[in-house]
């Protein structure tokens, strides 16, 4: 589990890892921050992030879709909203 610390003037800080990384893995790391101007802890963040989402997109996969259906078929069986006040005109500019 991550630990938490609390700074100086008692405000609760991220939770902090620890992580081993092979020398030349570290130093790839290192390079990605500089090209983007990180440090290199921000840019472990961004990279995990990236890495969560995309798994966890995959782990839904098939799930998704079927999550997404459902909302549709769930709004479909309410009641339908009628729409307030009259429909506007639009008005097409043609270019000169």
């Amino acid at each position: 589990m991550a630990t938490r610390q609390t700074s100086s003037s008692g405000k609760a800080k991220s939770p902090r890892i620890q992580v081993v990384l092979p020398e030349e893995l570290c130093q790839r790391l290192a390079d990605l921050a500089e090209a983007e101007s990180r440090t290199v802890s921000n840019m472990a963040k961004v990279l995990i992030q990236q890495g969560v989402e995309r798994l966890e997109r995959a782990q839904l996969g098939g799930a998704g879709v079927a999550l997404f259906r459902q909302g549709l078929e769930q709004r479909q069986a309410q009641k339908p909203q009628r729409l307030r006040g009259a429909p506007r005109r639009l008005r097409l500019h043609r270019p000169a």
